[in-house]
């Protein structure tokens, strides 16, 4: 089979085509932007990638056109009004991946606002720890494989369950097309604003989900969640396996111990010790989840815990960057209000008192260019010793979202701006925290050029 994707260098559509090339077929594709590094990891595949969305593309004459949900109608995109004109086939990715990738596989998905990526990552590498030899599809690289798609040779795939919208012809969230066996409910808020007026919009396509997951199956539902709770209120006919309350419950499984070294209890019973290299209460719930996802394939928490020692966790996750005269450079993907805030203080759980953080991020996400979510960034951003943001591309103030954090902010117009003030700012000892859903504009390595010709 010949696949033509439209939108093939976004991280879902790119681990998509890194699937079918494995399984044979013939992929081809195109996007706006073809660079680096989705560009050369699909080249390496031996994927033709075309800048644009041009008609002329129809001459490929693929047997079926994958298109993503970046593509809309209008002229932005006349290769998919030249599909449309001549009756050709086309199918969204999410589609395609379940009739020919998901079906008959036990699949594991991972849904919730934050952590689906790290969590994903977890899972699969505690399947593959056990020898259960998982496919899988992330949305980042998870750096102990390296890779963030591949088929597997077992019967488990794990797949990062995104809430966002299939394709302009099908308003469903993606995970209501891979009728899992087990599904993780990690967490739920509201996201995605230029899709969702609310959270209880997002709650009816979560209850979507939780309709598809059959008896035999698994719910793994974050206990602290209230939203998650309501969402399990509405119906559900699979068995459930709750995680992350704080006090004692018959069945659940928490946490007791710090972040990076802690038993896993089910109930008051310790069933695993998590001893690992990850930051931050947050990465401790995901574990939890992970856990007992695996738990439902026959592995037992005790194997999770030992895979979970050698997780290598995902890249731009708390990555460090560089080191230049003491000041430490990291890039992270957070970008919701309270991703950042769990980010910040996860680092500055792990840091001496004395020691600083440098917060510097950009509203990037399109929930956070419509400033929906601009009064929660205080109080985001309230463990940092200085804040750092980006005005570039928004439409609202940041100076004024900003205000009540006084001299603690700082808002640059651009990423050369924002470089100038963090340089002038850092000193030895701190630690610079770099959190976008995008590149930055390179801000990393321009801080790492930037800091050595300080005086």
């Amino acid at each position: 089979m010949h696949l033509h994707i439209l939108g093939i260098c976004g991280t879902f559509m790119g681990g998509l085509a890194a699937l079918a090339r494995e399984a044979g077929h013939r992929v081809t594709g195109c996007d706006a932007n073809v660079y680096p590094p989705m560009s050369t990891q699909l080249e390496a595949l031996g994927i033709e990638l075309i800048e644009g969305f041009g008609a002329e593309q129809l001459e490929f004459k693929p047997d079926v056109f994958v298109i993503g949900n970046v593509v809309t109608r209008g002229e932005r995109f006349p290769l998919m009004e030249a599909i449309l004109d001549a009756g050709l086939p086309y199918v969204s990715g999410p589609q395609w991946l379940a009739e020919h990738v998901l079906q008959g596989r036990h699949v594991l998905a991972v849904a919730g606002t934050h952590g689906k990526t790290t969590t994903t990552s977890m899972l699969a590498w505690i399947l593959a720890h056990a020898g259960h030899q998982p496919g899988f599809l992330v949305g980042g690289v998870p750096q102990n494989f390296g890779v963030s798609a591949r088929l597997g040779e077992g019967q488990p795939f794990v797949i990062e369950a995104d809430e966002y919208d299939t394709a302009f012809f099908d308003k469903r969230s993606k995970f209501v097309h891979y009728r899992p066996r087990t599904a993780v409910l990690n967490n739920l808020e509201h996201d995605h604003a230029d899709i969702f007026p609310d959270l209880a919009a997002i709650e009816t396509q979560f209850h979507h989900l939780v309709r598809t997951v059959p008896a035999s199956g698994r719910l793994v539902v974050n206990a602290r969640e209230e939203a998650l709770q309501r969402v399990i209120a509405r119906g559900c006919w699979s068995e459930v396996q709750r995680f992350g309350a704080k006090k004692e419950e018959a069945g659940m499984l928490r946490a007791r111990g710090e972040p990076q070294a802690f038993d896993v209890l089910r109930g008051s019973l310790k069933v695993a010790r998590v001893e690992w290299g990850l930051i931050g209460e947050h990465n401790q719930l995901n574990a939890l989840a992970a856990i007992a996802a695996a738990e439902h394939v026959g592995v037992s928490p005790e194997q999770s815990a030992a895979a979970l020692a050698e997780f290598q966790n995902v890249r731009r996750r708390m990555e460090l960057r560089g080191e230049v005269r003491g000041i430490k450079v990291y890039d992270d993907f957070a970008h919701h209000p309270t991703a950042i805030r769990t980010t910040i203080n996860g680092l500055r759980r792990r840091i001496a008192p004395a020691e600083r953080i440098l917060a510097i991020f950009e509203p990037r996400s399109n929930t956070m260019k419509l400033g929906t979510m601009k009064a929660q960034l205080p109080w985001a951003l309230e463990e940092a010793d200085l804040a750092f943001c980006n005005q570039q591309g928004l439409s609202w103030d940041a100076k004024e979202a900003l205000a009540p954090m006084g001299a603690q902010a700082i808002v640059g117009a651009n990423v050369d701006d924002l470089v100038a003030a963090v340089v002038k700012a850092a000193k030895p000892g701190d630690h610079l925290l770099c959190m976008s859903n995008g590149g930055f504009g390179g801000i990393h390595d321009k801080l790492l050029q930037a800091l050595p010709a300080r005086a």
